[in-house]
């Protein structure tokens, strides 16, 4: 890792001790339930796409038990509970029980208090996660929340703090599965073995198609129309370079070992059709480091296709990792992933994070982990690293929407909330 010691803020300062996994060893029946128990007992908080994917996934891959639903929306909870009843009936597992569904705004409390759930999966839209990260956290449940953490700074910082009081008592994980996917991990062990020498720069992007949603129930609110269709919203999803393009980010922040120092950006809303206010694109170029330059770009608009990759260079080779086939290394050291010809992607896919390719076990390798981390013992804290990527985020964001270079220290003094103002009683 590079020498940092004249930046005000060290990342060693900055993580802390949260982004240290505990090694704490408890028997596997004292952490997650009964020894009669044979699986996680797992509650899954947001019944949308995501939601639902990553959810099935748990069951398939990682042998979790799904027995808690909640959402705002009654039509999303009674499609979860039919599509998780069939899923499970096949594995001889009962369905899951009408006192274990929670519908309306305080869903997420009612299911952290339940006595069935030991995990918690939180996938509801970000504006939202740290108020429901903190409730299970402090519920002292298991818990993986969906990426980002946060979309602002105040938020990122009450996360790290919800992942101190975390204590080695439980897993805290975010929904960064890329680095659990198999190729990447390769990768990146190369990478930090030498295999490109001292990296000097890189290029990273996210282009994606305008992403459909479907239509709100006839009759829905203004507020409730703006909660369905989140992800147009920067009050609610932080933008697309927190929300969507965070991932790319977040395997630099990962190859580098640091987070960015300062960056500098462009951007803008021209192309997109919505009726929300997310930039179409970002142009940004951070600064990591030892002047380390990293150029971003992404897009979220029109009818192209998609392709998010991350490359890196150094004096002895450079690397080239995307999110369908492309993972290898070119210079004195070369490799390949071997993944053969692309694999096509349909869009639906791509908008819940269900890649082909170098991702295909991305997901099943996360949620493997996590349940691991539980029945085990040895459990997973991700807090800080989860809000550090989100931050980084919100720096080339910051840059973008002012249009002037914005520091890692200047951004952390940053006291401004994002705030959708929906009352969500008004919903109930």
């Amino acid at each position: 890792m590079s020498d940092t010691s004249n930046r005000k803020i060290g990342r060693r300062e900055f993580l802390g001790a949260a982004t240290a996994a505990s090694l704490m060893i408890l028997k596997p029946e004292l952490v997650w339930g009964t020894a009669a128990n044979s699986a996680v007992r797992l509650g899954l908080l947001g019944c949308g796409g995501r939601g639902t994917g990553v959810t099935t996934s748990f069951i398939e891959n990682a042998g979790a038990r799904v027995v808690a639903l909640g959402d705002l929306f009654p039509d999303k909870l009674a499609a979860a509970r039919k599509m998780f009843d069939d899923l499970q009936a096949a594995k001889g597992y009962a369905a899951i029980d009408s006192s274990q569904l929670f519908q309306g705004p305080s869903a997420y409390e009612k299911l952290f208090d339940s006595k069935e759930v030991d995990a918690v999966y939180i996938a509801t839209p970000p504006y939202y996660h740290v108020e429901h990260l903190e409730a299970a956290v402090a519920a002292k449940k298991h818990v993986y929340v969906e990426k980002p953490v946060g979309i602002d700074v105040p938020g990122a910082k009450r996360v790290i703090k919800a992942g101190e009081k975390v204590n080695g008592q439980f897993s805290l994980v975010v929904g960064f599965q890329i680095r659990c996917a198999t190729p990447y991990v390769e990768l990146v062990r190369r990478i930090h073995a030498g295999a490109l020498g001292k990296i000097v720069a890189g290029l990273a992007y996210y282009y994606c198609p305008q992403i459909q949603l479907p239509d709100w129930p006839a009759g829905a609110s203004p507020a409730e129309q703006r909660i369905r269709h989140w992800l147009y919203y920067r009050n609610l999803s932080g933008d697309i370079i927190v929300e969507q393009n965070v991932h790319v980010i977040d395997v630099c922040n990962w190859i580098l070992q640091e987070h960015p120092v300062k960056a500098v950006g462009a951007g803008g809303r021209v192309g997109r059709t919505d009726e929300g206010d997310c930039y179409s694109h970002f142009n940004v170029v951070f600064t990591y480091p030892d002047a380390v330059h990293v150029s971003f770009g992404s897009t979220q608009f029109g009818k192209a296709g998609w392709d998010a990759a991350v490359f890196m260079y150094g004096p002895r080779g450079g690397s080239e990792s995307h999110y369908d086939h492309r993972v290898f290394i070119k210079g004195e050291e070369p490799w390949d992933a071997g993944l053969g010809p692309a694999q096509q992607t349909s869009q639906n896919a791509a908008t819940a994070g269900q890649f082909k390719g170098s991702l295909d076990d991305a997901d099943a390798m996360k949620e493997k982990a996590f349940i691991t981390s539980i029945t085990s013992g040895n459990f997973l804290n991700e807090a800080a690293t989860g809000a550090e990527s989100a931050l980084s985020g919100m720096l080339g964001r910051t840059a973008a929407y002012t249009g002037r270079e914005v520091t890692w220290d200047e951004l952390l003094r940053s006291k401004e909330v994002l705030d959708p103002k929906i009352d969500l009683s008004k919903l109930a």
